[in-house]
């Protein structure tokens, strides 16, 4: 079995995970709704979001894990009603996996393991991965052809970056890296030149 890197509190991440055997993960509407809200309870108090994406059968985060000093033990959810003595950011997203799979199965009445075992994750080490792998991120519904345009998507950063509507993504942030919000719109309207990274993308 290969075994991950642990995620590294500080460091920058490209993550990702699939349905497993390749199956659907989002089954209807509901399904990427409550996905949200899981993150929101679980992942969200140990790290920043910067770029997400979420696909019929997987989907793409960007985050910084937040340093131990900036996270607030009062607002971590465990799966159990004893706190563990260490904070593991690689167990929240397991606990993540864990509830989200749980809800689908007795929704849809369905028994089994939903994701592949392990979920991937890329170390971010540059500012230019950095900015390409956003573009990415939400270039992957054209990619994947469910749309024409990413601004048609729902289920993607993109159209959270271009609005003005409260959220706890890291808008001004990513609008910075691109200088404002003018060239953001540029950048992701051109093709871009990903041979960079291709070893660095995880499909």
């Amino acid at each position: 079995m290969e075994i991950k890197e642990p995620i590294l509190h500080g460091n920058y991440y490209h993550i990702y995970n699939r349905g497993n055997n390749g199956i659907n993960i989002f089954l209807e509407n509901e399904n990427y709704y409550h996905f949200l809200r899981l993150y929101a309870k679980y992942i969200e108090p140990i790290a920043d979001t910067f770029a997400w994406c979420l696909l019929k059968n997987h989907f793409h985060i960007l985050v910084r894990i937040k340093d131990k000093t900036e996270i607030d033990p009062n607002e971590l959810t465990y799966n159990t009603t004893e706190k563990p003595k260490i904070i593991d950011p690689s167990r929240q997203f397991s606990h993540l996996f864990n509830a989200y799979t749980q809800a689908v199965n007795k929704r849809h009445n369905r028994t089994g393991s939903l994701f592949e075992t392990t979920f991937e994750r890329k170390v971010v080490t540059s500012e230019k991965y950095f900015q390409q792998l956003i573009f990415y991120i939400h270039n992957n519904p054209v990619h994947h052809g469910f749309v024409k345009q990413m601004s048609l998507y729902p289920w993607s950063s993109y159209g959270t970056v271009i609005s003005n509507r409260p959220t706890k993504l890291k808008r001004d942030e990513v609008i910075e890296l691109f200088v404002d919000i003018e060239n953001f719109v540029f950048y992701h309207n051109q093709q871009q030149n990903l041979n960079e990274i291709n070893n660095l993308i995880i499909e």
